[in-house]
């Protein structure tokens, strides 16, 4: 399962994140795999995609880094699947 995880930097403050990074790694347990992540160009925020069988593991990983950012997770799904998904549910009218 993929989630979107936007982390918001306490005291809109990125410093304290970024040498926690620098010094100890991501602090992920295993079986939490990092896809990706941007931030916005004030530094406020970053959005991470990460992917798990197991959403227990999240919540490890976001006791690791509480103390300095405000965690908020969304299951995730492509683009696509969400079509697929959805494509039935839809009124559909012919082309003329």
């Amino acid at each position: 399962m993929l989630y979107m995880i936007l982390e918001r930097f306490k005291n809109q403050n990125p410093l304290p994140v970024y040498q926690r990074f620098l010094d100890k790694g991501r602090l992920a347990p295993d079986g939490l795999i990092y896809v990706s992540s941007w931030v916005d160009t004030n530094f406020h925020i970053c959005f991470q995609i990460i992917q798990t069988h197991d959403p227990k593991l999240i919540d490890l990983w976001i006791a690791n880094w509480s103390d300095i950012v405000d965690f908020e997770v969304f299951p995730i799904i492509p683009s696509k699947e969400a079509a697929d998904f959805l494509l039935p549910l839809l009124n559909q009218k012919p082309n003329p």
